[in-house]
């Protein structure tokens, strides 16, 4: 229901003014060497892009029958293409997904991460996802909240003190991605719903909060 939707939106907002005003992304963004501008940017891009949702392609569902009504999906998403009768649409969010995939190939660009490091706590994170994330019907998939972010912060300090948030940062978000959204993509068809969003859930989603809570935490 649009109702709905809007205060989805107005309580997402206001998450984030919280945030703001205890200076915890300001916090957490220089610690990652980016200037005030910047961080500004990122957060208004997540905000605005937690809302649109880019489609991949499509997958067939088994069990139509069993598809929740587009009432009880993201308004927004109705600007984009519909899913048909039997099909399931799998999509990026720009907000929760491509936006920390972007500034985490912008910080391996930097050339500051030693790569070894960077691989073996990318695998771990990767592998903790796995294994701690479910299938949730009708919601998306679902893992403990600090779980990654912790263990990412814990691998960072211990394999790269001297760039711990970079690596911490980078390794939370792809492990994440890796771990709980890619390698369970062949299990989205039994969430029961027209569409499959990736970091879907915009700032609330693991992608973006594991980023960010492993920085705080390296």
């Amino acid at each position: 229901m649009p109702i709905i939707s809007m205060i989805i939106f107005l309580l997402i907002s206001l998450f984030f003014v919280v945030l703001i005003q205890v200076h915890l992304f300001e916090i957490a963004f220089t610690k990652l060497g980016l200037t005030p501008e910047t961080t500004l940017l990122l957060l208004v891009g997540t905000l605005v892009g937690s809302g649109i949702n880019l489609p991949i392609f499509e997958l067939n569902i088994k069990n139509p029958r069993h598809l929740v009504t587009f009432s009880e999906q993201k308004m927004v998403w109705e600007l984009f293409k519909p899913s048909t009768k039997d099909k399931m649409i799998v999509a990026v969010n720009l907000g929760g997904c491509i936006i920390p995939v972007g500034l985490c190939l912008y910080f391996i660009s930097l050339n500051v991460i030693n790569p070894l490091s960077l691989l073996i706590a990318i695998l771990a994170i990767s592998l903790l996802s796995y294994q701690s994330s479910r299938v949730i019907p009708k919601m998306g998939i679902g893992m403990p909240m600090f779980l990654a972010p912790l263990i990412a912060a814990l691998l960072a300090l211990v394999l790269d003190p001297d760039h711990a948030a970079h690596l911490a940062y980078t390794s939370g978000v792809l492990g994440v991605l890796i771990g709980a959204d890619i390698c369970r993509i062949n299990q989205i068809s039994q969430l029961g719903a027209p569409i499959a969003s990736i970091g879907g859930a915009g700032t609330f989603d693991g992608i973006f909060l594991t980023g960010i809570i492993a920085v705080l935490l390296a």
